[in-house]
């Protein structure tokens, strides 16, 4: 038996030394800013069960979360746990078109939304019969309301906060996350309440051993409607009863040292575009805010060597990279030290510049091949974990499975249930110490006269010359090398893209990388396509190309395609 809403809140609010802890100090864009209990957190969260099975909403029925960071997000999600239903965040970044999926395909029942959100999910009511209701926080914008439609204030208030939680399995499901795929629609992964712990060892240690000291504040600019905002910030933070940051508005370099400054962040999550952002507009932090860091962890994309070095000279934290996935998530990553039983610290594998890291305690992580059998240390295949921990007992940190979609919750697995691989789609070598080295998602990897190369050691050269803000490398389609890289260049201010850059840029490479790493095609770009977790989307550049491709005479030598 096992419930998230209990661990990570219930058992505070009931202990006299937990219940007034501040769980999440809260601030807007517009200055406006507070903070909650774990006490206050428990009550309203026992408020919104009530008024959620007041609305129909049973074990295992589905509600929609489209919340920004803001403690109502969190209660949602306490509320819908402690009832047994099964909550699914979705982001604010959406349009019409992804919230009508996500809603039809999962049947959702009730939907807590921003008013900001509203008039959409009004357009989008009539398409999705199942959704009885919705609960809107903050103004409602102007206009009579919609049958079915709540203040999310008027509902809480009708209710007491004394609520007595559906006892959970930890196999019982808790969260319907939707992740992006390679091909087709999205897929909603179903994880259940059991996935926090599998996250635990993974959390502690990227966070050099969270937890274990008095104190401790996190803040992270993940949006709480990914796996990374909640089970690798929001989650496990209230797991171990400590405060966590929530900023409702826009990410910026200078107003992320601020807050960090302000509430005296000790742990984080940055991912690398925001490392990235934050080195270019403010080398040298030290020399204007007083930070209190002690660790962080980065991921969603490799972090490479020169932000990894900014971190440990600049912010002087290593930054311990992790690597997971909604389906199986907090594997692999770094761990800078750990706290034995007498409260000394000791080294434990600290992070190595553009390593993965290794096997988090207790997941059984290998390289395989094609067949689903572990290839040779330093051979590069396919990242996978193995349905059993070292133990041999089921590992805790996988999903249940796609919703309504068997087809492709089996092809996610290779081997029988004996050797059960669960596959990643991501490529990476394991050296002899263990720790993994990424060579780029299959569907990235680009194969070029005869070589398959990987994107992110390119990428990584490029950011490190003065010029250039962000980079993508793809492949492009040719017909004597198969393919030729291409990269897609953001130019850092005040930079001016043209033939003599495009040279400087291929011979930076060319004296860093090997020869056939150099790219061919350089094109100065205002953005690049990003995902609402920071990942940078090659398919959507590999599309574009595709599509040129399909119109354009050949091309003719200029800064575009250099010679």
């Amino acid at each position: 038996m096992f419930n998230i809403a209990d661990a990570c809140c219930g058992r505070w609010a009931r202990h006299s030394a937990g219940a007034m802890r501040v769980a999440i100090h809260w601030e807007r864009e517009d200055g406006s800013a507070g903070a909650i209990s774990y006490s206050a957190l428990h009550q309203l969260s026992g408020r919104l069960a009530h008024a959620l099975q007041r609305l129909g909403v049973g074990t295992g029925d589905r509600v929609a979360i489209v919340l920004p960071q803001r403690p109502e997000t969190a209660v949602s999600h306490l509320g819908c746990y402690q009832l047994g239903a099964v909550a699914m965040p979705l982001s604010m970044l959406f349009g019409p078109e992804a919230l009508q999926f996500r809603l039809q395909d999962s049947g959702a029942r009730v939907a807590i939304v921003d008013a900001s959100v509203l008039p959409t999910l009004r357009e989008l009511r009539a398409s999705c019969p199942a959704l009885q209701a919705i609960i809107v926080v903050g103004d409602p914008p102007p206009g009579r309301a919609s049958a079915g439609e709540g203040a999310w204030r008027e509902l809480l208030d009708r209710e007491g906060s004394a609520f007595v939680p559906h006892l959970t399995r930890a196999d019982d499901p808790a969260l319907l996350i939707y992740t992006s795929g390679t091909t087709g629609p999205p897929k909603g992964a179903l994880v259940p309440h059991r996935a926090l712990i599998g996250n635990l060892t993974g959390f502690v240690c990227s966070q050099n051993w969270f937890g274990a000291e008095p104190g401790g504040v996190f803040w992270s600019p993940a949006d709480w409607a990914w796996t990374g905002g909640l089970m690798d910030a929001l989650l496990p933070t209230l797991y171990f009863g400590r405060e966590i940051v929530a900023y409702q508005g826009r990410f910026g370099a200078e107003k992320a040292f601020d807050l960090m400054q302000r509430h005296r962040v000790t742990h984080a999550f940055l991912f690398p575009t925001a490392l990235k952002a934050m080195m270019k507009e403010v080398p040298e932090p030290r020399s204007r805010y007083r930070l209190e860091l002690k660790a962080m962890m980065s991921a969603g994309e490799p972090v490479g060597d020169a932000v990894y070095a900014w971190c440990r000279d600049q912010l002087r934290v290593p930054v311990n990279e992790m690597f997971g996935q909604t389906e199986i998530n907090y594997v692999v990553g770094n761990c800078g030290s750990y706290m034995d039983a007498e409260g000394h610290r000791h080294p434990a594998w600290p992070s190595r510049p553009g390593s993965m890291g290794r096997p988090y305690p207790g997941h059984r992580v290998a390289v395989i091949d094609d067949e689903g059998r572990e290839v040779p240390r330093g051979t590069v295949g396919e990242v996978a974990v193995h349905r059993l921990d070292v133990h041999g007992d089921p590992d805790p940190v996988f999903f249940l499975g796609y919703w309504n979609n068997p087809e492709a919750t089996a092809a996610k697995y290779t081997g029988d249930e004996a050797s059960s691989w669960c596959r990643t789609g991501d490529n990476a070598r394991m050296d002899d110490a263990g720790y993994l080295w990424y060579h780029g998602r299959s569907d990235d990897m680009i194969k070029a006269a005869g070589y398959r190369i990987g994107p992110s050691e390119i990428e990584n050269c490029l950011v490190k010359h003065p010029a250039v803000a962000n980079a993508a490398v793809i492949g492009k389609p040719d017909r004597d090398r198969g393919a030729l890289i291409k990269a897609c260049i953001v130019l850092a201010p005040g930079a001016l893209g043209g033939d003599r850059l495009v040279q400087e840029l291929q011979q930076h490479v060319r004296a860093r990388l090997a020869p056939y790493e150099v790219p061919k095609e350089i094109e100065f770009v205002d953005s690049l396509p990003m995902t609402t977790t920071g990942k940078v989307q090659r398919k959507v550049l590999r599309e574009r190309e595709a599509r040129r491709l399909s119109k354009a005479s050949p091309p003719s030598a200029s800064a575009k395609r250099p010679r």
